[in-house]
């Protein structure tokens, strides 16, 4: 199969799905994804049900490592902590290997009443993360109040999308394959393919101008 390289080279970028507390089931989006789609395949991250951050963002590093980009990260729930986590603690470039996120539904550890199971994930990360992404909430998630999902948002840099009344955003709001979550994943494969070919167009230059997405097709919140 062939990938970008790291230059621009002609490349598919791999989608690295990370489940979060207890896995991702037969049912949720990530496992039909990955049964249903050729690009997708799961981070092993273990310990699923007495997750710990350092230990999930090691195996999250080591996963990318073997990926050996370009890399797209699906991340459901606590998942979006590891990632964002990963994001702070390493030195990637902008945009390589990584070369953007789809972060859904993450949790708020930093509330009062947080399970201590997920509470080691906190306090939040603030920074911006090295790659686009998007941050999708829904508006009576039981594990993070909508306003404090569009401000993790902010703080990372990522596009907020509204994804309506739909729970947690796992296989219980019932959304089978999700095909408005896979439009938002196959939007930043077409900017990673985007992003390759300006490269390729700059040779020799290394830098990557920052550009605009037309993103009219989804519901935002900026």
């Amino acid at each position: 199969m062939e990938r970008f390289g790291h230059l621009g080279d002609a490349r598919n970028p791999v989608v690295l799905t990370i489940p979060g507390l207890n896995n991702s089931g037969p049912d949720h989006w990530q496992s039909l994804w990955e049964s249903r789609r050729g690009d997708c395949q799961r981070v092993d991250l273990g310990s699923w049900a007495s997750p710990g951050r350092n230990a999930w963002v090691t195996r999250l590093d080591a996963a990318i490592r073997e990926a050996d980009g370009p890399i797209i990260l699906a991340a459901h729930s606590l998942g979006c902590l590891a990632v964002a986590w990963w994001g702070a603690l390493q030195s990637q470039a902008y945009g390589w290997p990584v070369t953007g996120a789809l972060l859904v539904a993450p949790p708020d550890c930093d509330r009062m009443e947080t399970p201590e199971t997920i509470g080691g994930f906190g306090p939040t990360p603030r920074a911006q993360l090295p790659f686009p992404s998007f941050v999708v909430a829904s508006r009576n998630d039981p594990y993070i109040f909508f306003e404090r999902a569009h401000s993790i948002a902010k703080n990372w840099g990522s596009t907020f999308v509204d994804a309506g009344h739909c729970g947690h955003i796992n296989a219980d709001s019932g959304l089978g394959q999700w095909d408005f979550g896979q439009m938002l994943l196959d939007r930043l494969v077409d900017d990673a393919h985007e992003q390759a070919a300006v490269i390729r167009q700059m040779r020799p230059a290394t830098t990557l101008p920052h550009h605009e997405r037309r993103m009219s097709a989804l519901r935002m919140i900026n």
